[in-house]
């Protein structure tokens, strides 16, 4: 009985880590991938996503995101949420440039990614809702098969949020400081 409760105990205590690494790191969830394909929907709707989307100048991109991107930045609204929404058209491939990306962009895009602003969703991470989208509109994984939607990484060295606290102005976005 005692070398029973001594394994239980031992399991018990191995999983506590990789527990509360899930909780701060929590994304993926069915929750999450739910909200990211009724987003694309809403997007799809108001021609922001999709093969007849509005599109910005295409500009000459950076890992992680493209070799060239164009983005889209606006205030959208999905249920009773109103907020910052930017969308982010990854393009690559051996050949791309901006011209090609300008003359035929369904050809060199390889992933969409997109902060949207959620009251109340992440107050750690100024409430941004994060989403890598495959050019069909499916939610984009990371090698482990996690869904790369919600608080992406929250917690980690390496990822969205990682990456994007770094940004001048503290919110989260490199291009300007309006919030």
């Amino acid at each position: 009985m005692r070398v029973r409760l001594l394994r239980i105990a031992l399991v018990t205590a191995a999983a506590l880590p990789m527990t509360a690494m899930t909780a701060d790191q929590s994304f993926g969830t069915d929750a999450d991938v739910a909200y990211s394909q009724q987003l694309w929907e809403a997007m799809a709707e108001q021609g922001l996503v999709g093969e007849e989307a509005l599109m910005s100048t295409p500009y000459e991109g950076q890992h992680p995101h493209g070799a060239v991107l164009d983005t889209i930045d606006t205030t959208f609204t999905l249920d009773d949420n109103t907020g910052e929404l930017i969308i982010k058209r990854n393009y690559g491939g051996e050949g791309v440039s901006k011209t090609a990306v300008a003359n035929e962009p369904g050809e060199w895009l390889q992933s969409v990614t997109v902060m949207y602003r959620r009251d109340g969703y992440d107050a750690d991470n100024a409430d941004w809702f994060w989403v890598k989208y495959q050019p069909d509109g499916s939610p984009a994984t990371n090698p482990k098969g996690m869904p790369l939607a919600g608080r992406v990484a929250k917690g980690a060295d390496q990822g969205c949020i990682a990456c994007h606290q770094a940004a001048p102005g503290g919110d989260y976005v490199y291009n300007h400081d309006r919030f």
